[in-house]
């Protein structure tokens, strides 16, 4: 019934992989009870008031934002980067950034290779199991791609790693010592390393730590970044709302290639930026709906005889029957549910699929009662 994902062919884009989805969305919405979709991460429950009042107290903004973000959204990002995940950043007003803000984190991940002037030779390294964009970034510019959860031993081509903690799609998380191995590797050969942190502040089973703490990059960031977003954790992907930060040179040659690309967070949103990051109320609450939704979904996913593996952090659960992917998308296009094959995010996740946790209280607790039924 589905159709599997071509083959990508060198120094060409991968087809867009949610495409492929086309038969199982067809058959999930045959179920009298209409279609549970797990398959997208996007979240669905009510962005906060006080990111929309401080959008719309922000709305007269006739001049060009900056791209280097306002004062006001720059020193509440080092504050919640301090406060929530331990991360002491250079002078984040200092005339060298330590801190952007990003359109979103997709772009970002997407642009990285090519706006650190990564082009035409060299290889990136990413994750066995890892989310498309991280191999759409090199491809556009021109580079190879390499898979592996530990450092090589021949650097000899590699100019840039993605790590990914918690990961997308399997929520595993980097111990302290696999963060530092990577950091003491990068600084060896001189390739920076980039940590996409996305998802830091939904650790589960464990605290996720991020590259930038000190007790795994050391004193400074030197050759280190990371990647942070508010779309998860405020409920505001539609604000397209990121932040890059880390060492300083880096961050502000990213910060220079945007400027003269034109790719700058409305003065609004970096209005609405700066007053999420200063509130951890809202982060809180919404990390409890999560909870409780991951909580009902794990039980009846074990109920029905399938497995999770890792999942101890993120939006995801990483499920498995021990068959291949696609045998699974059509059994629970059977249901009514539609989630993401894992062949989606590399070979070594064709036997999983991924499930995310944002759906509505309802959609959820018909998913359990279709899989538990």
């Amino acid at each position: 019934m589905t159709t599997q994902l071509p083959g990508t062919a060198a120094g060409r884009l991968p087809d867009f992989p949610w495409d492929s989805l086309a038969a199982a969305r067809a058959e999930a919405a045959r179920h009298p009870g209409g279609v549970v979709d797990l398959s997208i991460g996007t979240p669905v429950d009510d962005t906060p008031e006080l990111l929309a009042s401080a959008l719309a107290g922000a709305g007269n903004a006739p001049g060009y934002p900056t791209a280097l973000g306002t004062a006001e959204l720059r020193t509440a990002a080092a504050g919640w980067l301090q406060r929530r995940l331990g991360v002491r950043l250079a002078d984040p007003l200092g005339a060298v950034p330590s801190v952007v803000p990003t359109v979103g984190s997709k772009e970002l991940v997407a642009l990285l290779p090519t706006l650190l002037g990564l082009r035409g030779a060299g290889t990136v390294l990413i994750p066995e199991v890892a989310y498309p964009t991280y191999e759409v970034g090199a491809v556009l510019a021109g580079l190879a791609v390499r898979r592996t959860d530990t450092p090589p031993a021949d650097a000899a081509d590699v100019v840039l790693v993605w790590l990914n903690s918690p990961g997308n799609p399997h929520g595993r998380v980097l111990t302290d010592d696999e963060l530092r191995a990577w950091v003491a590797w990068g600084r060896a050969h001189g390739v920076p390393v980039v940590s996409d942190e996305c998802y830091a502040t939904l650790g589960w089973d464990v605290e996720p730590r991020s590259l930038l703490h000190p007790e795994v990059a050391g004193e400074d960031h030197t050759g280190l970044l990371a990647v942070h977003s508010l779309s998860k954790q405020s409920t505001a992907a539609g604000y397209r709302a990121g932040l890059l930060s880390g060492d300083p040179a880096l961050v502000r040659q990213v910060w220079e290639v945007r400027r003269h690309l034109g790719l700058l967070v409305p003065t609004p949103v970096q209005a609405a930026m700066a007053a999420a990051l200063a509130d951890d109320a809202h982060v809180d609450e919404q990390r409890e709906r999560y909870r409780a939704r991951r909580d009902r979904l794990a039980a009846a996913v074990r109920a029905s005889g399938a497995r999770i593996d890792h999942s101890e952090a993120g939006l995801y659960l990483w499920v498995t029957r021990d068959e291949d992917c696609w045998t699974t998308i059509d059994r629970l296009a059977g249901l009514g549910i539609v989630a993401a094959p894992g062949a989606f995010y590399g070979p070594a996740g064709a036997r999983h699929v991924r499930m995310a946790l944002t759906a509505l209280d309802e959609r959820i607790d018909a998913a359990v009662a279709r899989l538990t039924g």
